[in-house]
């Protein structure tokens, strides 16, 4: 009678979590978003979720949208490092907003993890064939989730892959542009099976790349921290990923460092609402390691 009584309380709460999830499903799939054409076939694309009617939240989410093939642009990783008078690198950090600019980036968003002590990526990172950063975390059984997945930029074409557990994959990777981030959401339409831990069950502010089934990539940023969005969990983040029709999805850092640029727009181009300030504002940037970018021809 007890294993039919928790039977029943597990199946109990399993439907009701598809159940919950369905209905959030459905209300991405349905909104009217607010979107404004920003030129170089180029959307960005928002809406504020109030009245807690996503994922039981509410929740601030931009998004960039454009054909993987888009002959206007040039997808691209941009660091903040310098060269030093010896030839080698020289680590910073630099807000999302100012990389940008000085790239003269269409539009950004913050990429990979960084060492918040020292500056520079914590993981693999070659920009146009130059290797920025390795992976900083090594002789260990199992690398931490941001080193087993990647985004790739080649001749313009941006790819998100799998890779493994052991340190040195990366280096057999042949793009021109490599950037190791994580953990990977979806592959192939399917989800991945994600570990049970905070930074992956908590809500948090997020940032992740999308490749649709229509070949369209979406860099997107959902807010967090605050009672105006709540932010999400990856299952949540894998759940949006889904319903706006994405086969493959990766996680790109978030937290802080989120951030979304277009050139052009007030507070800096900031356009989401970045929250190491505290305030539901343009102002709380976070100074990182590097972005993604569109740039133009």
């Amino acid at each position: 009678m007890y294993n039919k009584i928790l039977y029943l309380l597990l199946f109990s709460q399993i439907c009701f979590a598809q159940q919950t999830y369905t209905k959030d499903t459905q209300t991405i799939t349905t909104t009217q978003w607010k979107t404004q054409d920003i030129g170089y076939r180029i959307l960005w694309k928002n809406h504020h979720f109030n009245q807690k009617n996503l994922f039981d939240g509410n929740q601030m989410i931009n998004i960039l949208e454009t054909p993987l093939k888009n002959k206007k642009i040039r997808f691209g990783l941009v660091a903040a490092d310098e060269k030093k008078a010896d030839n080698t690198a020289k680590r910073l950090l630099l807000p999302t907003s100012k990389m940008a600019t000085a790239s003269q980036s269409i539009a950004a968003v913050n990429a990979g993890f960084f060492d918040t002590k020292n500056g520079g990526a914590v993981d693999f990172l070659k920009i146009d064939g130059k290797i920025m950063d390795s992976t900083r975390v090594i002789n260990v059984p199992r690398l931490p989730v941001h080193a087993i997945s990647a985004v790739t930029i080649h001749k313009n074409k941006v790819r998100i892959t799998r890779g493994e557990h052991k340190s040195g994959w990366e280096k057999a990777l042949k793009e021109d542009n490599v950037l190791l981030t994580g953990p990977l959401l979806l592959l192939n339409g399917q989800s991945e099976t994600l570990e049970k831990n905070a930074f992956n069950d908590n809500r948090h502010p997020r940032t992740c790349a999308c490749i649709t089934n229509d070949k369209k990539l979406l860099l997107i940023t959902v807010d967090g921290r605050s009672s105006e969005s709540y932010g999400m969990s990856l299952h949540e983040l894998t759940t949006l990923a889904k319903a706006l029709n994405c086969k493959d999805a990766i996680n790109f850092d978030g937290g802080g460092s989120t951030t979304m640029y277009i050139a052009g727009q007030p507070d800096n181009g900031v356009v989401n609402y970045p929250t190491d300030n505290k305030i539901f504002d343009h102002a709380g940037e976070r100074s990182v390691s590097n972005i993604f970018v569109f740039l133009k021809k």
